[in-house]
């Protein structure tokens, strides 16, 4: 599905340069739950950006789906992810001024959803994900385990290729941590793509493949993970 090729992104402070990805090679299939790994500072999440449209490199190429993903204008690669991409903030990232659902109803609104459609398809995603009480609650008024599974409602409203995920269990305890982690199972198993960013090992065994950042590199390249469940 996505293939990157010698990704580098470099970011100019003044006089100084700093290179935050190096020649970065990796290939994400139909159906993987793909997990990248490595300790704080590694690039993870700066590659995440970059396989998920929302930076671009430096030098480099991304393939997805056979279209190279450099060669689109920003209003072209705004639309690609708007149809083909669901992605999950660290922080959730959810407008604090709208409610659960219409914080879901927003990009389907923007795909070109009438009102009706948009709610009856955030309805059963809120359905699915046990949230459903939750509808009219604002973020303010929902736990970090809520909020997180709003999120993750609001990345599957577009009905994506993929879902990126950022650290989504960093701000969750143990339990709310691994009721998403359950859900992205679940989700993959019904053969939805997943990249996650994670630095929690113990979370590794529900991916298929991994790799491991030091300093902007790719120290342990995609390879299966043993024990996967």
């Amino acid at each position: 599905m996505i293939e990157a090729t010698n990704i580098t992104k470099k970011y100019n402070d003044g006089n100084n340069e700093f290179i935050a990805l190096e020649n970065i090679n990796l290939k994400i299939n139909d159906g993987d739950f793909f997990i990248i790994s490595g300790r704080s500072g590694s690039g993870k999440s700066t590659l995440l950006y970059q396989l998920s449209l929302l930076d671009m490199p430096t030098s480099g190429k991304i393939i997805f789906d056979e279209c190279d993903v450099g060669l689109l204008s920003n209003p072209q690669r705004t639309n690609f992810r708007l149809f083909n991409i669901g992605y999950i903030f660290q922080d959730y990232a959810l407008v604090p001024e709208l409610n659960a659902i219409e914080n879901v109803i927003l990009p389907l609104l923007m795909i070109g959803d009438n009102k009706s459609t948009a709610y009856s398809k955030a309805i059963k995603i809120f359905q699915e994900l046990g949230l459903d009480k939750k509808i009219k609650n604002f973020p303010s008024q929902l736990s970090g385990g809520e909020q997180q599974r709003v999120s993750v409602a609001r990345a599957l409203a577009n009905n994506p290729r993929v879902i990126f995920a950022d650290e989504p269990t960093a701000n969750l305890d143990s339990e709310n941590a691994l009721n998403v982690i359950k859900e992205f199972k679940k989700l993959n198993q019904k053969g939805l793509t997943i990249v996650m960013v994670t630095h929690e090992k113990e979370y590794f065994v529900y991916g298929n493949k991994i790799i491991e950042l030091l300093d902007g590199k790719i120290i342990i390249p995609d390879k299966p993970i043993d024990n996967a469940l």
